[in-house]
């Protein structure tokens, strides 16, 4: 035999019953049948008692709207031979309903008692209508086997009463299916109680456990428990398998998928508890039963919560070796019908703290303060308070017992993303680690614990891309090429939610199609100010943030410090961060260090060539660099090595210009400002305190050329071409080459041409390549070389994307 229960949404319309008639006439075995109200039905119930209770004359349209939607279900879905019958019964049962709604108009009162006189019509209307869809179905109804007893003005199951007139009851049915309604019951008395919201789940949990059913379904409108709330995590996965432990420690801190109570009576009986999709009835759906899990599960199963938490403290030094403060605490809150449903002390016992429902929370402190009143007055007690607007978060699963450093794994990835836990608490079982947050931050955390435990299939980053000029836009068509990749190979996903250019700016958290973010952007009426950038990515507060800036813009660079004290890795191909002033560098590392986020600037220099990286391999390996020579220009290269005696300085930079390698305005390149920032930058990650002032400079040509616009610069600029040429004749007639060179030697730093020989590394070097010789103690007497393309749109680009792969940890 077994027990199916039908939630609200499976018997809400005439199509989801014909899938729960469809459903049960499947079975070939004896079934019992257990349904809730109509979907919506019970809050209309509750609305409509309000208002007349309020003499609101709109009670009574209300009321017709009740009468109607269950006639339009019956003459849509009962044969038409029983309809009559059907609609003798529920007329009478609203009729009652009505005459209800009308004293509670005329007397302006609803009691407690009333409200659940009323609430009970929903299911024992829906109860009548499904049984007479079904083939073969008789009806049974619950009050006369469901029996409650009041505690602390709670209605809780009499279970020896409840169980003998169950048997009494089915004992000898021979229909092959009872249906019955879930949720109500009465007293001792007669008079119509509930088991509380959710209580058909109890209902059907009672029965299967009374009457030793195989199994018990339920039958709701998710495919079965899942890995977090699918309306805030989209990757949410069902989870196949799990102990009623776990099940029940998930339904306590918020999943929607069973009435906790429902658990225990079946748990008791070892009676597994299989959840179904009324929409979907072929997906397997969740099976709960006492069986272990499997070793090679993952630690947690799921992730719930509670967006409704109140943080009660009762603080005093007085409460330290004091017996009994505890129990005074939780028996004065139950005495009131408050429900406490997480509780953290400090191992000191100077406070306590424990969460209740925010509605709660008034009551509480009342209750407290009255219990202690005489220890307030003492001052052994100084503090009884509450923190209001909190969320609360449980990961789940029996498995985190087998896994070290769960928990230290947990409250890391919440603090590199900026979440801050209030109180925290972890039984000794290790089967649930809960902790309170602030409400804002809810579904940033769960989203960041459902990616870092791999309850997902993939990893996620979530990216602002600043600068969509070449670099952005050669960086944005190198994402679209390898998402698939990534996804299929490392599983992991690329997620654009952010994007500016100089004018405009968009921000969504659904992510932004990298197919067609030009058309996007330009539709986009948020001005691209620095104030809106920073607003719109601080604002959407989303886990995994990655903020990319392509841009050289300095008022850009002055974001990182509060992006990254907001938790939101940053990776630069702007040098001006890094090489601004000494002690502002300094404070984005340290940061960057402090939040647990990345400061990311490889592409600062040599473009895609992994020479920051190096540096600081050596330098966390205990090595020393001691000089660093370098041609970190690939423009003023290639200009090097295109000036011959046919081809004057002049030709050679329009030559530049030409292949995309320079500037614009190519006196930013010839002006060695760029090489300036790269030695610098490259000074500083060897752990060299150094300002650009204090790099002394072989200008490439005079200073005087940078004056006036790009036309002015080159009609003078060809009255330097001879002196350039003279140099460099009388470097070939020696065997050099000249070369703009960096150099780093014991904290001192100097840029400038110069003349190399043929056994230096940088004589042969190519178009416009870079080459970075690095010695150390270590590699001294042959120092180390760095080579490869020093410029362009693609390799800086692949150099960013390096970036923002590494923030993945992925190999």
């Amino acid at each position: 035999m077994k027990v199916l229960k039908f939630g609200g949404t499976s018997v809400g319309t005439v199509d989801s019953l014909r899938n729960v008639k469809a459903i049960v006439e499947g079975n070939t075995e004896p079934l019992i049948v257990v349904v809730s109200a109509l979907g919506g039905i019970t809050d209309q119930l509750i609305n409509t008692a309000r208002q007349a209770a309020s003499a609101d004359a709109s009670h009574v349209e209300s009321y017709s709207k009740i009468v109607e939607r269950h006639h339009r279900v019956i003459e849509g879905i009962v044969p038409e031979v029983r309809r009559p019958e059907v609609l003798a019964v529920t007329d009478k049962l609203l009729e009652e309903l009505g005459n209800i709604y009308r004293g509670v108009s005329l007397i302006k009162d609803l009691s407690d008692r009333t409200l659940d006189i009323i609430v009970s019509y929903g299911e024992r209307i829906s109860s009548v209508i499904v049984a007479n869809i079904i083939d073969g179905a008789v009806h049974r109804d619950s009050l006369s086997f469901i029996r409650t007893t009041k505690q602390w003005d709670k209605h809780i199951l009499d279970n020896d009463v409840t169980q003998c007139l169950i048997h009494s009851v089915f004992d000898d049915i021979e229909a092959p299916v009872v249906v019955v309604p879930g949720f109500i019951s009465c007293d001792s008395n007669g008079n119509v109680t509930n088991l509380g919201r959710g209580g058909s789940d109890y209902t059907a949990a009672i029965l299967a456990a009374t009457l030793s059913a195989d199994v018990l379904e339920i039958w709701t409108d998710v495919d079965g428990f899942m890995t977090a709330d699918p309306r805030v995590i989209n990757n949410a996965l069902v989870i196949d398998r799990l102990s009623f432990t776990e099940a029940m420690e998930l339904c306590n801190f918020g999943a929607k998928v069973i009435y906790p109570p429902t658990i225990y009576p079946v748990f008791h009986k070892n009676i597994p508890i299989v959840i179904k999709n009324t929409f979907n009835p072929g997906a397997p759906g969740t099976w709960i039963s006492d069986e272990p899990a499997a070793s090679e599960d993952k630690p947690i199963k799921g992730i719930s919560s509670i967006n409704d938490t109140c943080l009660i403290t009762v603080k005093g030094l007085g409460m330290v070796g004091v017996i009994g403060i505890n129990s005074r605490i939780f028996n004065a809150l139950a005495h009131d019908g408050i429900s406490v449903f997480m509780v953290s002390q400090a191992a000191s016992e100077n406070n306590t703290s424990f969460a209740v429902r925010n509605a709660d929370a008034t009551h509480a402190l009342k209750v407290l303060r009255e219990e202690f009143a005489p220890e307030l007055s003492a001052g052994s007690l100084t503090e009884i308070s509450s923190q209001p607007d909190l969320a609360t978060v449980a990961i789940v699963g029996e498995n985190m017992k087998h896994a070290v450093g769960t928990a230290g794994r947990l409250f890391n990835t919440l603090g590199r993303n900026g979440i801050s836990v209030i109180a925290c608490a972890q039984g000794a079982s290790e089967t649930n680690i809960s902790f309170v947050i602030d409400s804002c931050n809810l579904r940033k955390a769960l989203n960041v614990i459902h990616d870092s435990f791999f309850l997902s299939d993939t990893q996620v980053l979530n990216l602002f891309v600043v600068g969509t000029g070449k670099v952005g836009r050669k960086l944005l068509e190198q994402i679209h090429a390898q998402q698939d990749n990534l996804l299929n190979k490392k599983s992991l996903s690329l997620r654009l939610v952010g994007i500016a250019n100089s004018r405009q700016c968009y921000f969504t958290r659904d992510g932004i199609d990298i197919d067609s973010w030009e058309e996007i952007l330009s539709r986009s009426e948020l001005p691209a100010t620095p104030q809106n950038i920073l607003d719109g990515v601080i604002k959407m507060n989303i886990f995994n943030s990655v903020f990319v800036d392509c841009t050289a813009n300095e008022d850009i660079a002055k974001l990182y410090l509060p992006l990254l004290s907001n938790n939101i890795n940053v990776v630069a191909a702007n040098k001006i961060a890094a090489s601004g002033a000494y002690d502002e560098y300094v404070a984005l590392k340290r940061m960057a260090r402090k939040k647990g986020v990345k400061f990311l600037f490889e592409t600062n220099v040599g473009a895609g060539l992994p020479v920051i990286n190096t540096i600081n391999s050596l330098i966390n390996s205990g090595d020393r660099i001691l000089r660093i020579e370098a041609v970190l220009s690939g423009t003023l290269n290639y200009i090097c090595n295109a000036v011959s005696g046919t081809i004057p300085l002049t030709q050679a930079i329009e030559m530049a210009m030409k292949e995309g390698y320079s500037e614009p305005d190519p006196r930013i390149d010839l002006s060695g400002k760029d090489v300036v920032r790269k030695i610098v930058i490259l000074a500083r990650e060897a752990e060299y305190k150094i300002e650009q002032a204090d790099v002394v400079r072989n200008e490439f040509i005079p200073h005087k050329c940078f004056n006036g616009t790009v036309e002015d610069f080159f009609k003078t600029a060809g009255a330097f071409n001879a002196d350039f040429e003279a140099k460099r004749r009388d470097a070939e007639g020696k065997g050099l080459k000249l070369r703009y060179v960096a150099c780093l030697n014991e904290g001192h730093v100097s840029v400038g041409v110069q003349a190399v020989g043929q056994e230096h590394p940088f004589y042969n070097l190519a178009g416009s390549n870079n080459v970075v010789l690095i010695t150390t103690e270590r590699y001294n007497e042959y120092p180390m070389a760095i080579k490869g393309y020093g410029a362009g749109a693609s390799v800086t680009a692949a150099g960013v994307f390096s970036d923002i792969i590494s923030i993945a940890n992925i190999r």
